[in-house]
C-alpha cells in the first residue's frame, strides 16, 4: 500500500487497492467516442467554431488542400482513415503556421470502376439506363459511409 502524508506531515494510510497514487481527476477513465463525439460536434456547430476559425483566417495568404477523391468503387479502409487524417493534421498545422488554411474534398462518383462493379453485381445484361441509375447508388453508398 502507498502511503499518503497529511498536512500534518504523518503518513496516512490509502484508501486505495493499487500500490500506486492514482490521479484525482474530472476526466473519465475511458473515452467513450462514440457516446462522447457526437454531442462535441454539436456543441462546436451551435458555438459556430468553424465559422470563426474561418472569420479569423480571413486576409491571409491562402494555403488549399485540394484533396483527391477516395476510389467509390469499394470498401473503406484502415489506409483511407491514415489519407484524411494526415490531410487534416496538413491543413491545422498551415493554420497555426498563419495560413488562410482550408480543405477541399473530392470525390470519385463515376466512371468506369463503378460500372464494373455493378457488372460484378447484377450481371452484364443491365440496359444502360439501369447501369446508370445503379452506378449513381453505388457511390451516394460508398459516400455515405
Amino acid at each position: 500500500m502507498s502511503d499518503k502524508k497529511a498536512s500534518s506531515g504523518k503518513p496516512q494510510k490509502s484508501e486505495s487497492k493499487y500500490p500506486v497514487n492514482l490521479l484525482d481527476t474530472p476526466f473519465p477513465m475511458r473515452g467513450d467516442l462514440p457516446k462522447c463525439e457526437p454531442q462535441w460536434v454539436k456543441e462546436w456547430e451551435e458555438q459556430g467554431i468553424y465559422k470563426k476559425i474561418r472569420a479569423a483566417s480571413k486576409g491571409r495568404k491562402k494555403f488549399i488542400l485540394h484533396d483527391g477523391p477516395p476510389y467509390a468503387n469499394g470498401d473503406i479502409h484502415l489506409g483511407h482513415a491514415v489519407n484524411k487524417i494526415l490531410k487534416d493534421m496538413i491543413v491545422k498545422a498551415r493554420n497555426l503556421a498563419g495560413f488562410d488554411a482550408v480543405y477541399v474534398p473530392g470525390w470519385d462518383c463515376h466512371g468506369m470502376p463503378i460500372e464494373i462493379q455493378i457488372e460484378k453485381q447484377f450481371g452484364k445484361s443491365l440496359p444502360a439506363q439501369e447501369v446508370m441509375k445503379k452506378a449513381r447508388e453505388y457511390a451516394a453508398g460508398q459516400i455515405e459511409t
